[in-house]
């Protein structure tokens, strides 16, 4: 839910949850979504949108035959989300080990007074000055590989729950 809490910027327990639930549950019109859940008509609709946006919900439109206006009705696409939170998490396993290779395969030269990080290559450009004039100093980059392979672990480690709990 976190994925979609940080592109609606909405309070999640609030709308976007009890919405979700109600198309889960088989609601399809925003107006009963809006009676089911209490949450005002404009806000639900303005949440279905950005769902949409966000391609994890769908629509189709039919015309009333009577009154001539337009009936939307919604659908929550469950594997749309969980395609995307999966991309999203392999990206970022991705660039977190390209960063690791780069820290692991370089040496590092920072300012003293915090201005510039430069591999070795760019510092020996730089004839190991900062822009400010302070020499560079060596930058021992231990704790920042540690860092990486926990972050590392840990997004491996909810991906592979987040995916063993859908397949249950």
């Amino acid at each position: 839910m976190q994925f979609i809490a940080n592109d609606i910027k909405e309070k999640v327990e609030k709308t976007i949850i009890p919405i979700i639930n109600a198309l889960i549950d088989g609601i399809e019109t925003d107006e009963e979504i809006a009676n089911k859940t209490g949450i005002k008509l404009n806000i639900v609709r303005k949440i279905l949108y950005k769902l949409y946006d966000l391609k994890i919900a769908n629509y189709k439109r039919s015309k009333d035959p009577e009154t001539q206006w337009f009936t939307y009705s919604w659908k929550f696409e469950e594997a749309e989300l969980i395609n995307q939170i999966n991309e999203e998490c392999e990206k970022e396993l991705n660039d977190l080990n390209e960063q690791l290779e780069s820290e692991e395969n370089n040496m590092f030269f920072v300012c003293p007074l915090g201005h510039v990080r430069y591999n070795f290559d760019e510092a020996s450009d730089e004839e190991f000055l900062c822009v400010c004039g302070e020499e560079l100093e060596f930058q021992d980059n231990s704790e920042i590989i540690k860092q990486l392979k926990k972050n590392i672990k840990l997004i491996k480690s909810d991906l592979n729950s987040f995916n063993k709990s859908i397949k249950k």
